[in-house]
């Protein structure tokens, strides 16, 4: 008897077959991968405007409490201290933050309690803390999530404690680089010599070292912008968290642009490596850079105004404790979040109605748009970080 024969059948892919399905793999995957970026994008999005909503309800509940909003650039001065208030027992010389004062309304009690009032009595350093910049201090260099967006990749040091949320001091510049009062190293005595520039300077929701309350935003809470984000410097010569700090001071105020031609013609989110700009920062301390110190009250680091539009360049005569052309910033396609003063948070694009960037700011003694009490020069961009110059706010 004969076996009977077969033949075995086996099924498979070909290689035509196989690069097939990997194309098409390809394709779902490169279709896939935007919509997911694009969504995690919306997540973090969402996050950074939760977290400027919880510091616009901390703003109020602090005003609440103490009927006033909390001050930008105060805190202890000793004026016997020698060593710029960086060696225990220090001060931290009238330079804090009001994110330092809100702390224990943004649920950072137990942060807030180290600083104001340290338990261990071997501490070295007096309440209040020393100066801003101080390394060895560890509540500087504490980095609260509240006050991170999680779209912004910049992490550690030079920084001190990155923030991405700021204060807006409005659309003007002179003399809020010390607000209405400064140190007198002669009198050695607090002088309050530029109270009447401050009059007409001083005209956003925050003026440093002056106190400001609600009753003060004649123009309307929803209508004037109270705090805003910015992105933290990454080192990379980026125009708008690595800025020139070395403007003339007879400058900043007449010219809002003065810093623009610096930028570099091929990468015009970035300053030109033969600039003016590029040399001021490479001279300068790797540590001043936009957002680098949540509890320093100096413009660069917890302060913008409104006169260049979002994401333009930073500009400032007096270092890094001056003023200048400080617009808010951030990692978001197209924009920033603000957050008014009555607490709402809006989205703010880079292309909003911004009047004139040629015209100087206004100032005490200036004439037509730079009158003291006039409106904004600066359109809508302007008028909504003003907080009484009356202007007719349309929805945005």
């Amino acid at each position: 008897m004969k076996a009977s024969s077969y033949s075995r059948h086996y099924s498979a892919f070909t290689v035509v077959e196989l690069l097939v399905v990997i194309a098409i793999i390809g394709v779902l995957v490169g279709l896939l991968l935007p919509a997911t970026r694009s969504a995690n994008e919306a997540a973090r999005r969402m996050s950074c405007s939760n977290n400027l909503k919880q510091i616009g309800l901390g703003s109020h509940d602090y005003h609440d409490a103490f009927k006033q909003l909390p001050m930008q650039l105060s805190g202890t001065y000793d004026p016997h201290s020698d060593d710029g208030g960086t060696m225990p027992p220090g001060n931290n010389r009238y330079r804090a933050s009001a994110l330092v004062a809100i702390l224990p309304f943004v649920e950072a009690q137990p942060l807030w309690e180290s600083i104001s009032d340290p338990k261990d009595q071997d501490s070295l350093f007096a309440p209040m803390g020393p100066a801003p910049w101080t390394r060895q201090y560890e509540p500087w260099q504490t980095e609260l999530a509240t006050f991170r967006c999680p779209s912004d990749p910049g992490r550690g040091i030079p920084a001190h404690g990155r923030t991405n949320y700021i204060l807006c001091l409005g659309d003007a510049t002179h003399w809020l680089n010390t607000g209405s009062i400064r140190w007198n190293p002669d009198s050695e005595s607090w002088s309050e010599d530029r109270q009447s520039q401050i009059g007409a300077s001083g005209r956003g929701a925050f003026v440093p070292r002056m106190m400001t309350r609600f009753k003060d935003i004649s123009d309307g809470t929803a209508n004037t912008i109270m705090l805003g984000e910015i992105a933290t410097d990454l080192g990379d010569s980026d125009r708008r968290t690595s800025g020139l700090l070395t403007a003339p001071w007879d400058t900043i105020h007449e010219n809002p642009n003065y810093c623009k031609s610096m930028a570099d013609p091929l990468r015009p989110n970035f300053w030109a490596q033969d600039s003016v700009a590029q040399k001021s920062m490479n001279d300068s301390f790797s540590d001043q850079r936009r957002g680098y110190r949540w509890a320093d009250g100096a413009a660069l680091y917890t302060s913008f105004n409104t006169i260049l539009p979002p994401n333009r360049e930073i500009c400032l005569a007096g270092g890094d404790a001056g003023i200048g052309m400080l617009p808010p910033s951030s990692w978001h396609p197209g924009g920033v979040h603000v957050c008014m003063a009555d607490g709402a948070v809006k989205f703010v694009t880079d292309t909003i109605e911004a009047g004139n960037s040629d015209s100087g700011t206004v100032i005490r003694g200036g004439e037509g748009s730079r009158a003291p009490g006039s409106r904004s020069p600066y359109g809508l961009w302007g008028a909504l970080g003003t907080r009484a110059q009356q202007e007719k706010i349309d929805e945005f």
